[in-house]
């Protein structure tokens, strides 16, 4: 079964740092090649953030995050963590992995992805 759950959200002041957690399931990185992060405040579109590829580990980043969020797994964990650094208000939102298939064209749209988390919220104050 194809399963994904996000954890590490809460609170954090600006320029503080979090890490947020997605457990896959074995059949999900068995079946799918690609695993990213989404994102969506109050009143705004789910947005991307960044993705990683099972295979060879690369990853990419929405200009929003470059250079401050960075995407890494630990296979033996089947855990992909999104560290969040040099936190911003504006990325208060909340947060989802999602899994898109092998050969999905869409790797960076909502509409490339099959399964998707619960979402963990994060929160920024200033």
């Amino acid at each position: 079964q194809v399963q994904l759950v996000e954890s590490g959200g809460g609170m954090a002041q600006a320029g503080g740092s979090l890490r947020l957690s997605c457990a896959v399931s074995r059949y999900t990185f068995n079946s799918y090649g690609v695993l990213g992060w989404f994102r969506q405040a109050p009143g705004k579109e789910r947005e991307f953030v960044g993705r990683l590829n099972w295979r060879g580990g690369s990853t990419y980043y929405a200009d929003s995050v470059l250079g401050r969020f960075t995407i890494s797994r630990e296979n033996g964990k089947s855990t992909v963590y999104l560290q969040m650094n040099s936190l911003k208000p504006e990325d208060t939102a909340v947060y989802y992995c999602a899994a898109a298939p092998f050969g999905s064209s869409y790797p960076g749209l909502e509409k490339g992805y099959d399964y998707w988390g619960q979402g963990t919220q994060v929160t920024v104050s200033s």
